[in-house]
């Protein structure tokens, strides 16, 4: 029997999946780096970290660099922490093949 409840719902979809591993393996990236990396639209990208900043599993740092704003992101360890988990429990369902 496979078990599918220590999945995480938050990282179900394919750009938080992406924003996420991005985040674990650098400190801050800017909304155009992340943009650029996922291959997404700037819709995409707002709705999306917007969503995994309520669950606090990034954080978003809005500033302004000279007269352009400019938006970064970072993982927080709570996130880090759950996408560990999820990743964790991803590779035992494979295991199970």
């Amino acid at each position: 029997m496979i078990n599918i409840s220590q999945l995480n719902k938050e990282f179900e979809s394919r750009v938080r999946l992406g924003i996420m591993s991005v985040l674990m393996v650098n400190d801050w990236v800017d909304f155009s780096e992340m943009k650029s990396l996922l291959e997404i639209t700037d819709g995409n990208l707002a709705s999306h970290s917007n969503a995994l900043e309520k669950s606090e599993y990034i954080e978003v740092k809005k500033e302004f660099v000279g007269k352009k704003p400019k938006t970064s992101y970072r993982v927080t360890q709570k996130g880090r922490e759950a996408f560990t988990e999820h990743l964790n429990a991803l590779e035992k369902l494979l295991a199970n093949k």
